[in-house]
């Protein structure tokens, strides 16, 4: 059975709030898997967001007309935008356009930001992205009454989690990370990203960090999963300085654990070449059911603009 955005999570403790989570909750069971479809295109930086999404289907698979929108890109640090520390601003602006060309009546791109939010805006550049000051929004997250403790129904690591209110007032929600390298992970990707939408992120770190990332991907689960990689930073991650290599490169999917796994083989991290079972995170995520690990079991579509 899939529970959908509009179904709710219930908290533990006879806690009277409810959140909104997105699309379904559930592991994928034997028999019931389809080969996931991952789409990269390569070449023009500002085609790349639209012609990667249509590989999979085109943004009106994803976005219907009157949908409120949360796009979560990475802007966690007051980095260089051109390093690979944070998502594009053009990445991210292409795949805000789409939105609104596809109906939606709200689009609002929200992080919980590591760094000084006032800087990690100015040199991300990603105000770039509001292109509509009447249908989109900036929120950065500041505040812990902005998030909601919800349960994670059968975590190990995780049983409650604060993660932000903004997913309950949405009908859709798209992950845009960008890739780069971690000094922890190994690689920042969609699942990792999600921890940019929980309060007390230092927490996991306290943890079996891998195998709460995983868990945090079975109460927020991305419709559409967007990997800025332009320009991939592949060593010194998460904040930078390190090695930055141009790509010019947008890869997306609905399995963001496909997404993950693939994009990790895109590139040489920290002048190694891995796949995606050498993350743990990822690792752990499939281990969950939560989406599809093997290259070989993707669908792989590819395009040059």
């Amino acid at each position: 059975m899939e529970i959908t955005r509009r179904d709710f999570l219930r908290i533990s403790a006879g806690m009277a709030f409810t959140t909104l989570l997105p699309k379904s909750l559930l592991p994928l069971h034997a028999g019931e898997a389809v080969a996931p479809v991952i789409g990269i295109a390569r070449g023009e930086k500002s085609k790349l967001a639209k012609a990667a999404i249509d590989l999979v289907g085109g943004i009106d698979t994803f976005i219907q007309e009157g949908d409120s929108v949360c796009i979560k890109p990475n802007i966690s640090f007051a980095a260089n935008s051109t390093c690979g520390a944070t998502t594009s601003a053009e990445v991210t602006r292409q795949v805000v356009r789409l939105c609104l060309e596809a109906g939606a009546s709200k689009v609002m791109i929200v992080d919980h930001t590591i760094q000084d939010p006032k800087l990690c805006t100015e040199r991300s550049g990603i105000e770039e992205a509001i292109i509509d000051k009447k249908k989109v929004s900036l929120l950065t997250l500041t505040k812990e009454r902005q998030f909601a403790e919800v349960e994670v129904t059968g975590g190990n690591e995780l049983q409650v989690i604060k993660v932000a209110k903004i997913l309950e007032n949405v009908n859709k929600f798209i992950n845009l990370p960008t890739a780069k390298s971690h000094s922890a992970t190994g690689v920042s990707l969609g699942i990792k990203n999600l921890m940019g939408l929980i309060w007390d992120r230092g927490s996991l770190h306290r943890k079996n960090l891998h195998r709460a990332i995983a868990e945090l991907a079975t109460v927020m689960k991305p419709d559409l999963t967007v990997v800025d990689a332009t320009r991939v930073l592949t060593s010194g991650g998460p904040g930078g300085p390190g090695k930055t290599v141009a790509l010019d490169a947008v890869i997306a999917g609905q399995d963001v654990v496909a997404v993950d796994s693939y994009t990790v083989g895109i590139t040489q991290w920290y002048n190694k070449s891995f796949t995606g079972k050498g993350v743990k995170y990822i690792v752990a995520a499939a281990e969950l059911g939560l989406g599809e690990i093997d290259t070989e079991r993707m669908r792989i579509r590819e395009v040059e603009v």
